[in-house]
């Protein structure tokens, strides 16, 4: 059972902990939606997120959870009958696939092993060998195996086609480099409860205008999900159904916190937190997943002999520490731990501690201390210490 005296630390890749100047705007007695009031705060989100989305691009925020955006992306997108190329590596490359089937859409798969990036020039290759492809989905940050893909080249081959590039942003978006605009994205889906520091419920889509063009010819099976419904509302700082007026305002704040520090500096801080629980977990002898790690999640892989649900019970209970455990084939075999948001090194610093504790009560030979010591080591080697 849960020590109730131990503070509760939340370092999961979703949810991530909520800013307390957030968390006592939920508290505030609950305000009607339609007024000039709130579509004020509404005006202030989505300036917001295009900020730290990094695009000049409409944002639509939708009720929901970052796979309604996804839904989005792809009922939008690609008429029944039309090929989608999708990137598959991972449980959330996987959720594009399963959107396209169901909703009519032929999902041609470039296929890479979990951990692995792919390549922008086999993405070309594809397309020019594909030609009706109508949309390539693709993930910034995949959170089932820790990586970074290599968004920023692969957007650069699609935009030389007809084809929209469509991102799943959610757990990378706001923790690490995403250049909407640059980049060549043109549809990007993204949820409020991983870097941006929100409570689930949100989704956003930011979308261009070769996207909106290529719509035009779209009749979208869908009523809730209608991306022409959030624009002609957008038009007047409101939404075309009932917003969650509470969680708004507090994605409003979470941003305005972002956009005071500077995106890019978040993305750097990120970056560093990053390199410093890799250094740490390396040190105790556990190896990376990925190989080409993201910034915002590690999952790490646990050796043969470690039960990984008694390993997350122990630090849970016994620190407070909640991370979590790997998806599909790596579901009991590896763990991960963010470093987004509100996350902090010292944070981290004792989730890797109470980690040397809880794999040496499994017999995992760690020196006690390795960890975190190398992560000291990682942190005043950036600091020009």
């Amino acid at each position: 059972m849960k020590n109730p005296l131990v503070r509760y630390r939340l370092m999961t890749p979703g949810p991530t902990p909520v800013p307390q100047s957030a968390l006592q705007i939920l508290a505030q007695d609950l305000r009607h939606h339609r007024t000039e009031e709130f579509r004020e705060i509404f005006r202030k989100a989505v300036a917001g997120l295009q900020e730290v989305f990094c695009t000049k691009n409409e944002v639509a925020i939708i009720t929901g959870s970052g796979t309604a955006a996804m839904e989005a992306c792809v009922v939008n997108a690609v008429p029944a009958g039309g090929k989608a190329l999708v990137l598959y590596s991972g449980k959330f490359a996987e959720r594009w696939a399963e959107l396209c089937v169901r909703f009519g859409i032929t999902p041609i798969l470039y296929e890479v092993p979990w951990g692995e990036p792919f390549s922008a020039e086999k993405v070309a290759e594809m397309l020019r060998a594909e030609p009706e492809i109508q949309a390539v989905y693709g993930t910034l940050c995949e959170t089932s195996t820790g990586v970074g893909h290599r968004i920023r080249e692969i957007g650069a081959e699609v935009a030389k086609t007809d084809a929209l590039f469509v991102v799943d942003g959610i757990s990378g978006v706001g923790g690490m480099e995403c250049r909407t605009d640059d980049w060549g994205i043109d549809l990007l889906a993204v949820g409020s409860q991983k870097a941006l520091m929100t409570p689930p419920g949100l989704a956003f889509v930011a979308t261009s205008g070769k996207a909106w063009r290529k719509m035009e010819e779209m009749n979208p099976p869908a009523f809730y999900l209608d991306l022409w419904a959030y624009r002609k509302s957008a038009k007047t700082s409101d939404t075309p159904y009932t917003p969650p007026r509470s969680l708004v305002a507090a994605l409003a704040e979470s941003l305005r916190m972002i956009r005071e520090v500077g995106i890019e500096n978040v993305w750097r801080h990120t970056s560093r937190l990053g390199r410093a629980v890799r250094a740490g977990v390396t040190a105790m002898g556990l190896e990376v997943f990925a190989k080409e790690p993201c910034e915002v999640l590690t999952l790490i892989k646990m050796p043969e002999a470690v039960d990984v649900k008694a390993l997350l019970t122990r630090m849970e209970e016994e620190f407070g520490v909640k991370i979590t455990g790997a998806q599909g084939y790596l579901k009991g075999k590896a763990v991960r731990i963010a470093h987004m948001g509100m996350i902090d090194y010292l944070d981290l610093v004792g989730c890797v501690a109470a980690m040397e504790v809880a794999l040496t009560g499994q017999g995992w030979k760690v020196t006690p201390g390795a960890g975190v010591a190398a992560m000291q080591k990682e942190w005043r080697v950036k600091s020009g210490e």
